[in-house]
């Protein structure tokens, strides 16, 4: 198979890009460095699609080497044949190299098995035929043998139909027919076993439930797979069967001739012992690995939003983790993320001592002169953010508070890196700090966490771990590259997600940063212990140096650009000393004056390449998370009882689902936005108009008091405007 050929095809770009790009891969190049480095190399596509495509290539080779494992199996067996040899070449799935497999495949004891050894193999080629002009029971005699356990005619003649039986099920073109009419045609059925038993109410939609295979979606497939191995749902499978017995006998009965009778029992008994009871599981098993993508997506999709958030820089923060028996815990940081003082309030029940904890915090605003709560959205946030909206309108100051995700940070706080972080506090004091860190740089606390705790989309828990883990890595890379680190305070834990270094390296960077005080220059790198040539290569772009010695190294400018970005400046008549100043906003206009590809032709670059450092050279140092939508700060709370239909409120998208997103308008019940009032016009799926962090109007169009819900529309707040 040619790769590059084959994937250019598939996702639409030149041969030579898709060539380029397999080798960049095999060299050992991360996603990032391609995407934002190598883009003359690819045509810049961006790191979605080239992680798409490594994902591709990746199956393609596994493919491949199936293929070159099953020809080399079906050639030990001295069975290949031209037309094996064509099916294997010609197949472009896994499925289909196993179903081709499949007759080769050393099987268990099995009763066509059996009645191979007993020697009726030329009995079932013979019923095959259906040309013999003998009645079945004068051709089967030969085959009775008490000594090979045939005892009549009536065992011969049973033994060669089980022959038949699998021979059929193992049709690899039969199967891939059968496969693609069920799914076509087949439904999924499920019914609830006891609707009284502890949690079976959960999936009370489900008690009589019908839906077509090919239609049914994801987040469906899921509750479902989840209502089944609670042992809560019966499911099965249900299809035209007589449709088809009819695309089987086709193939295998010829009617009005010798055994015609015997064959379309064997039909039966193939389709409804061996192959339907295989391809409803396969079918199960397709549904689920597409609705694990499918949920994976929206992970992945919630995912980038959130670890994305503008941090709130320059902010002194108090961190408030929510509890009732325990109490909150409280923690401060000071506008660096270093902890400046800890403690525990009881503002909430049993105690309900607001008094006193309003004191506590109250000296300790005053003490650290702190601009921001950051309150945890775990156990007893709403008592907790009536507290702090009550001391905000005590103290009748200019602080304010945000409710954040606090997903994961008991994981964290009681994970290995927490304890090495501040060995000195306890579990919950390390969450008070992650949860003021969260508001403050939440990409630098969240990649922190195992990225399936973080809590964005649907079913984590059911998914495939390895891909799971695999596509979230993806993102967290992708993101903390695309905003950059600071060389001189990344942690590293956070280095570690920089393109080109691994545990090891970011260690020895911390290390020697320690050792040796700040990093100056990124050329320095070079000397840490263990990272060479090639990591510098993928690393140093993204690495960030705020006092640098040269401005460039606090820029996304590559240093193999370095002697470019100077050449470039010269032909202007400017220098590095320029770009800090008014005359750098002036580079756009000469370069588009002078042409755009003339110069990058003169300077040996891209033009792409070009565009990237002109646009860093406007804005070095820049964090692009600012000109995102800004978290927003509150210092007033509404109960639910506050609500009213037909209010129309703003609300930040905390959650995008299949089926809609959840909104968060400031009560401690986040409101439903279903798919259908999200927009007037049609979308397949949510995530074509909404992102984790949008900040959306929303009318109330529906609150239940009793089952705590609230439902809301974007598109009646819109057409209201």
């Amino acid at each position: 198979m040619n790769e590059a050929k084959v994937l250019s095809l598939e996702f639409n770009i030149q041969l030579n890009h898709s060539a380029n790009i397999i080798q960049l891969l095999d060299e050992g190049a991360t996603i990032p460095f391609i995407a934002r480095y190598r883009k003359e190399l690819h045509g810049s596509l961006d790191d979605q699609i080239l992680r798409a495509f490594s994902d591709r290539l990746t199956y393609l080779r596994s493919l491949n080497k199936r293929k070159e494992e099953v020809t080399k199996l079906i050639t030990e067996q001295e069975k290949m044949t031209l037309e094996i040899a064509g099916q294997i070449d010609s197949a472009n799935t896994l499925t289909e190299i196993e179903d081709i497999y499949r007759p080769f495949k050393p099987k268990r004891k099995t009763r066509a098995s059996e009645a191979v050894k007993k020697g009726l193999q030329p009995l079932a080629n013979v019923i095959l035929l259906q040309n013999s002009k003998e009645a079945i029971e004068e051709l089967a005699k030969p085959f009775v043998s008490e000594e090979k356990g045939v005892d009549d005619v009536n065992a011969a003649i049973a033994g060669a139909k089980d022959i038949i039986a699998e021979m059929i099920s193992d049709s690899a073109e039969l199967r891939k027919e059968l496969r693609e009419f069920l799914f076509r045609t087949a439904q999924i059925e499920s019914s609830i076993k006891n609707l009284e038993k502890d949690g079976a109410k959960t999936y009370e939609m489900y008690t009589s439930h019908k839906e077509q295979v090919a239609k049914i979606p994801s987040h469906r497939i899921l509750a479902i797979n989840r209502g089944e191995k609670e042992d809560h749902i019966k499911v099965s499978i249900t299809a035209n069967d007589e449709k088809a017995l009819e695309i089987i006998k086709n193939e295998y009965v010829k009617e009005n001739r010798p055994f015609a009778d015997i064959l379309i029992e064997t039909v039966k008994d193939s389709y409804s012992r061996l192959i339907f009871p295989s391809l409803e599981r396969e079918i199960r098993n397709g549904l689920t690995d597409e609705a694990s993508e499918q949920a994976i997506k929206m992970f992945k999709l919630n995912l980038k939003p959130l670890l994305m958030q503008p941090p709130l820089k320059n902010k002194t923060i108090l961190g408030l983790d929510p509890g009732y028996r325990t109490g909150c815990k409280l923690a401060v940081i000071d506008k660096s993320g270093n902890v400046l003082d800890t403690g525990v309030i009881y503002p909430t029940p049993p105690r309900n001592d607001i008094e006193n904890s309003q004191i506590e915090v109250a000296k300790l605003i005053k003490k650290h002169n702190i601009d921001v709560i950051s309150i945890g959205n775990g156990t007893a946030t709403k008592e907790t953010e009536i507290f702090a909206a009550g001391l905000i309108k005590r103290l009748k100051n200019k602080i304010k508070y945000a409710i954040v995700n606090e997903a994961g940070a008991s994981v964290y706080s009681a994970s290995k890196l927490g304890a090495d972080e501040f060995p000195q506090y306890d579990v919950a004091l390390r969450s008070a700090v992650s949860i003021a860190r969260r508001l403050q740089d939440p990409l630098a606390e969240l990649i922190k966490i195992d990225v399936k705790s973080i809590g964005v989309g649907q079913y984590q828990h059911d998914m495939p771990q390895k891909r799971l883990t695999e596509v979230l890595d993806g993102v967290v890379e992708d993101s903390v590259n695309s905003v950059g680190v600071d060389l001189n305070t990344a942690s590293a834990s956070l280095l570690t997600k920089v393109s080109g270094l691994n545990a090891s390296v970011a260690k020895n960077i911390v290390e020697y940063r320690a050792e040796n005080g700040e990093f100056t220059k990124r050329i320095e790198l070079k000397k840490v212990p263990k990272l060479g040539g090639k990591a510098y290569e993928l690393s140093a772009g993204f690495l960030r140096i705020p006092k640098a010695k040269t401005i460039l190294d606090n820029t996304g400018v590559h240093p193999e650009s370095y002697d470019a970005v100077k050449k470039l400046l010269k032909e202007f008549d400017l220098d590095l000393k320029d770009i800090e100043t008014e005359n750098i906003k002036h580079l756009p206009t000469l370069i588009e004056e002078k042409g755009k590809a003339k110069i990058a032709e003169s300077l040996g670059i891209g033009i792409p390449t070009l565009e990237d450092i002109v646009s860093e050279l406007l804005k070095p140092g820049r964090d692009i998370r600012e000109d995102l939508p800004q978290i927003e700060l509150k210092s007033d709370i509404l109960d639910i009882n506050d609500l009213k239909v037909d209010m129309i409120l703003s609300g930040t998208v905390r959650n995008v689902i299949d089926f809609g997103a959840f909104v968060d308008i400031g009560v401690h019940q986040d409101g439903l936005v279903h798919i259908s009032e999200i927009c007037d016009h049609y979308i397949k799926h949510p995530s074509e108009e909404l992102t984790v962090g949008n900040i959306v109007k929303v009318k109330i169009i529906g609150i239940d008091l009793v089952k705590n819900r609230i439902s809301l529309s974007i598109k009646k707040a819109q057409n209201e405007q």
